[in-house]
């Protein structure tokens, strides 16, 4: 017997039906003596719609109003799948946020956990209940509804999982796991049976949208194994563990991930100075934008050349910063890129694999594909590429990896 918590996201009860096909499969888990918490998301869409009538009112709502409203459409989900449940017989109770006690912080709209009470659940547990609980949501110290922000209800999970001592949490979505790269781009792209955190984290930071980074982060910190399923299909998913695999096993590569939304800055010829990248950066960071990579060239006869990368949607006010720093530091010139790309390569096992950047490299230069920034870590190599060229170097980097055969850790499905 196992203590699950499981997480349906919005498409996984979208429906009437879709929140049946969920009680049943909580059925069969209790029927093989589990103990269930679920967690679940608003239908799919629902958030859109009640975002959308807030903004008929109020261009900018008022955000203390906002989480009242978007409280509301995981508290119809939790209400439906406890009545689902308990028509298959099965004794079933829902909790808001706030009934279970998720104790967070006053920032509406990206509170943050600081308590989980679970004296409720472990009683309803006990008792052979299935604990029914509202994602994405909690109450602040003076008690008022607070939400987590984007991918919410996978942290609320997580943290229930945490806060449980749960055996696993398990998030159902519409895929069936983690893949070494998007199969809508290579058609081989396999399964992952298992993949460490570390791996987990640099994939959903550099583009892969599986799971949310706070949710992985969350479960990394307090040691809770995650594993993603597919709401519509039977199958193992993938499990995220902090194990990692025999080192003479573990391929050097586990998975590509690439992200379109990217733009490139340079601000040329700008004096070689103590202090010249807070000079450049400080700026930006006023303005409230993320800078991902940076390079600052050698300096010559004085001057330098600074280049970094923002999301794409910054480009156009991070270009005009840009603009008015150049003149205040007697710059030559701005010039940027918004049709520009990175991929990535993620694996523990480049810790004990010498060659994984120049087979990375080889591979893209055998396609003439020019590689215009590079960053690096321990467990990761990420290049900047022309935009056009990005399915072409997946596809590529996957072939030149071997990601489409059987190797160490992973398996075909």
């Amino acid at each position: 017997m196992a203590l699950l918590v499981q997480k349906y996201g919005g498409t996984s009860v979208g429906t009437v039906e879709r929140i049946e096909a969920v009680a049943d499969r909580v059925l069969r888990h209790k029927s093989q003596g589990d103990d269930i918490v679920v967690v679940v998301s608003a239908m799919s869409g629902e958030t859109n719609r009640l975002i959308a009538l807030a903004k008929d009112i109020q261009q900018v709502p008022d955000e203390r109003e906002m989480d009242v409203l978007l409280s509301t459409g995981e508290q119809v989900t939790i209400a439906l799948l406890s009545m689902a449940l308990k028509k298959r017989g099965l004794d079933a109770r829902s909790y808001t946020g706030s009934q279970v006690r998720i104790t967070t912080d006053s920032a509406h709209g990206k509170a943050r956990i600081r308590s989980i009470d679970t004296e409720s659940m472990r009683t309803d547990l006990d008792a052979g209940k299935v604990v029914v609980v509202a994602g994405f949501q909690g109450a602040d110290e003076n008690g008022n509804i607070t939400t987590l922000g984007r991918g919410g209800s996978d942290t609320t999970g997580v943290a229930l999982a945490a806060a449980l001592k749960a055996d696993e949490c398990q998030i159902y979505t519409d895929v069936d796991g983690v893949y070494t790269t998007d199969p809508r781009v290579v058609d081989s792209a396999r399964r992952l049976d298992k993949i460490t955190f570390e791996e987990m984290l640099e994939m959903a930071s550099l583009g892969s949208k599986v799971l949310q980074i706070r949710s992985v982060e969350f479960a990394g910190k307090y040691q809770v194994p995650l594993r993603v399923l597919s709401s519509f299909t039977e199958g193992e998913g993938t499990l995220i563990t902090t194990e990692e695999t025999n080192k003479m096993e573990q391929p050097a590569v586990s998975g590509i991930a690439f992200n379109r939304d990217e733009a490139k800055l340079t601000i040329k010829e700008v004096p070689d100075l103590p202090g010249i990248a807070f000079s450049i950066l400080g700026p930006i960071s006023e303005a409230n934008i993320e800078v991902d990579m940076i390079v600052q060239n050698v300096s010559v006869e004085g001057t330098t050349d600074f280049t970094f990368t923002v999301h794409r949607n910054d480009y156009t006010k991070a270009h005009s910063v840009l603009e008015q720093v150049a003149q205040t530091l007697g710059a030559k010139q701005v010039v940027g890129d918004a049709k520009i790309a990175k991929v990535s390569i993620v694996g523990v096992g480049m810790r004990s694999h010498a060659g994984v950047a120049s087979t990375m490299f080889k591979a893209l230069a055998s396609e003439s594909i020019n590689i215009q920034l590079i960053s690096t870590s321990e467990i990761k190599v990420s290049v900047i590429i022309d935009e056009k060229y990005l399915e072409l170097a997946v596809r590529t980097l996957h072939s030149a990896f071997k990601l489409n055969e059987t190797d160490g850790a992973v398996s075909e499905e």
